[in-house]
């Protein structure tokens, strides 16, 4: 019989508190829970802010270029975090159409507001 291809993702694993979240970066199945079993652990990310206005991540650079070479998909947040540490380019953020329209009418209709105000 043949063993199929276990398809691995580069994810986030929530930690902490509630309403105090930590997450661990973690090389994992893709068809595991997101905290459930993992394969190994790469880094971990902090987003709560510090009193420098900063957000801690610690990265295990070697692993994770590893599991990239080996053909690991990261996720969303977690491309967005290593495509900062440059360890994979940035992919551009695609935004849906009907969201930009809603942005532009929300943008005239608070000058069109601001207008009426000041007359």
């Amino acid at each position: 019989w043949v063993r199929a291809a276990m398809v691995v993702r580069l994810r986030l694993q929530r930690f902490g508190k509630p309403r105090k979240p930590v997450y661990r970066i973690v090389a994992a199945d893709a068809r595991c829970p997101r905290d459930g079993k993992h394969i190994e652990r790469l880094g971990t990310y902090d987003p709560t802010p510090t009193k420098e206005q900063e957000k801690i991540v610690t990265l295990n650079m070697e692993r994770i270029k590893y599991w990239i070479s080996t053909g690991a998909q990261p996720t969303e947040r977690v491309g967005k975090l290593l495509g900062l540490a440059n360890l994979i380019p940035i992919k551009p953020r695609m935004v849906p159409a009907t969201e930009l329209e809603s942005k532009l009418a929300r943008k005239e209709a608070k000058k069109a507001a601001e207008k009426e105000a000041g007359k």
